[in-house]
């Protein structure tokens, strides 16, 4: 891994301003998806870890809490300064250990940063009010304070943006944290620590605790009445788990679980527009990413060209090692990834789905796999009802608006969708009957750190980035004055 600064390139987990080695020095090995080969060897924590990265975390948040939001919102910026100047080496260190093309890397480098600029300005507006009392010897007031700690528990697919939006708010709130990136991707996590170092971020409001036995350190966490606040992105059945073991200690929860989102092509579209979208949509970061389209519904009159033209275009993209020229599709993360993505691809063709292009793994070997789309798709299949998190699009015939928007919300999940549509009534008519958090209207790419990210129903709690997601870790204290 060529670095301008060999120094971001960290392997220790970073606890209260320290870079701390586990007992006996247990490691484990992180490793390129696209190549198989071993890039570093990382601390391998344990539970007891969490513990002391609490106890240096609680008394942090105390002395950080009671500097001001401009002093905060200085220090933030200047964390956000040094990512945009190591933008590349972080892009590189991303890349390599997490598959995308370096070229998505870089965006996500840049998006990720946006969320400590944002955060680092809405510190200095968190305001309570003076409220109009019905007592007229009394007055009401209400303060908005920190939270305290939090627990943050990461993903693999966007390791850098999905720690910036979740500890820049709290920060900027005047909180501290415990974050438990994940193991196939720690190097971005310990890379953004180093740089929170440099900015001058007091030691004990950012540790990071590196560790393969995420139950034991995610459990931990939960039942730790000192963090009063979990935060997690991942799949639905661990946030399931992490709800119900933060239910003794009553923490605030924020979830970004699993979603299946549908993307709904009406006659009307701009077939050109439509195309764009669904590509940028379904195969960014290989389809591996949350709200990435997994149903595609597509009206009876465009139907037949659209399917034509997105197979030619799926058959362009060219698939490789992220940092090669040119990539735009890299490998499935694991194993694992892969082979759910083999198994609901067999399950659609043992149920009559017609394979137009790819279907299997690709010529490159390892965990790479073609860009594939599937019509006659039905919802029976697998790919109906679960997140596939991988390439293959599978295209959905519909005729009517009722019915497709039936179809759209039959699942459990409501975290994102997408319309395409040149009618404004139908967008917004369709919109407001879509049972999801999100609804992106003829674009493909919908997320910033001015908009609010979050679903419903089986897609989680709260909302992430925005003017609202700073009061995710904020506390609303009444207080009312005799006079």
């Amino acid at each position: 891994m060529n670095l301008n600064d060999p120094t971001l390139l960290r392997t220790d987990s970073y606890i209260n301003g320290e870079w701390v080695q586990a007992p006996q020095n247990r490691r484990f090995a992180v490793t390129n998806p696209a190549t198989g080969k071993v890039i570093a060897e990382v601390a391998d924590l344990d539970a007891a870890a969490v513990t002391s990265a609490i106890d240096a975390a609680v008394p942090a948040q105390a002395a950080w809490a009671a500097r001001t939001a401009k002093d905060r919102a200085m220090v933030m910026r200047g964390w956000y300064e040094l990512v945009l100047a190591n933008a590349e080496d972080l892009a590189v260190i991303l890349t390599t250990e997490m598959g995308k093309p370096i070229a998505e890397a870089r965006g996500e480098i840049a998006y990720g940063a946006t969320f400590i600029d944002w955060f680092a300005e809405e510190a200095r507006r968190v305001c309570g009010d003076v409220m109009e009392s019905p007592i007229p010897d009394k007055r009401f007031l209400t303060f908005k304070q920190p939270v305290g700690v939090f627990g943050a528990i990461t993903p693999w697919n966007f390791p850098i943006a999905m720690i910036t939006r979740k500890v820049s708010p709290g920060i900027a709130a005047g909180c501290a944290c415990v974050l438990k990136p994940a193991e196939q991707t720690p190097l971005s996590a310990l890379a953004l620590a180093e740089l929170a170092h440099r900015a001058g971020i007091p030691a004990g409001v950012i540790n990071i605790v590196t560790g393969m036995d995420a139950p034991a350190i995610g459990s931990t966490m939960c039942e730790d009445d000192r963090i009063r606040k979990m935060t997690f992105t991942g799949s639905t059945e661990v946030g399931r788990i992490l709800m119900r073991q933060s239910a003794g200690t009553l923490k605030k929860m924020s979830l970004e679980l699993g979603g299946n989102a549908p993307l709904i092509v009406f006659d009307d579209a701009d077939i050109d527009t439509a195309i764009a979208g669904t590509m940028a949509s379904k195969y960014r970061n290989a389809g591996q990413t949350c709200v990435c389209a997994n149903r595609i519904f597509v009206q009876d009159g465009i139907y037949d060209e659209f399917a034509k033209r997105l197979v030619a275009a799926s058959d362009a993209m060219k698939v490789g090692d992220g940092m090669e020229d040119g990539v735009e599709q890299g490998p499935i993360i694991d194993r694992q990834g892969l082979d759910k993505i083999e198994r609901h691809v067999a399950d659609a063709l043992d149920k009559g789905a017609e394979l137009l292009t790819g279907g299997g793994r690709h010529d490159l070997g390892g965990t790479f796999f073609q860009p594939t789309v599937l019509s006659g798709m039905t919802p029976q299949m697998q790919m109906f009802g679960e997140e596939t998190f991988g390439p293959v699009s599978g295209l959905f015939r519909f005729s009517t608006d009722e019915e497709v928007v039936a179809m759209a919300n039959d699942t459990e999940f409501g975290l994102a969708a997408y319309i395409f549509t040149d009618s404004t009534t139908r967008l917004f008519r369709v919109s407001e009957a879509l049972e999801y958090g999100m609804v992106s209207a003829n674009t493909g790419i919908f997320s910033s750190e001015v908009g609010p990210f979050g679903g419903v129903k089986s897609s989680g709690l709260g909302r992430e980035g925005s003017k609202y997601g700073i009061d995710e870790f904020l506390e609303i204290k009444f207080v009312c004055v005799g006079l």
